[in-house]
């Protein structure tokens, strides 16, 4: 599923750089773009991903301890 998402996203952003169709036919393309975007289902799946982003860094501490059996240690201050 991840792959043909990122496949049509692909196209797309190929079509819409490579395309010689003028001004017009970019807005027309991109207003069907944000409709798309606006689509409960569309909504429901960024909202997914973004919870799933919130609970990365956390699982991310736990995979470490499980496999270290410390926690990480913070390096940036």
């Amino acid at each position: 599923m991840r792959g043909k998402i990122g496949l049509v996203i692909g196209l797309g952003a190929g079509y819409v750089l490579g395309t010689r169709a003028g001004r017009a036919r970019y807005e027309q393309i991109k207003k069907q773009a944000e409709k798309i975007w606006e689509l409960p289902p569309v909504q429901k799946q960024v909202d997914k991903v973004k919870a799933a982003a919130k609970r990365l860094p956390g699982a991310a501490v736990q995979f470490v301890q499980s496999k270290t059996g410390t926690a990480p240690e913070s390096k940036g201050q």
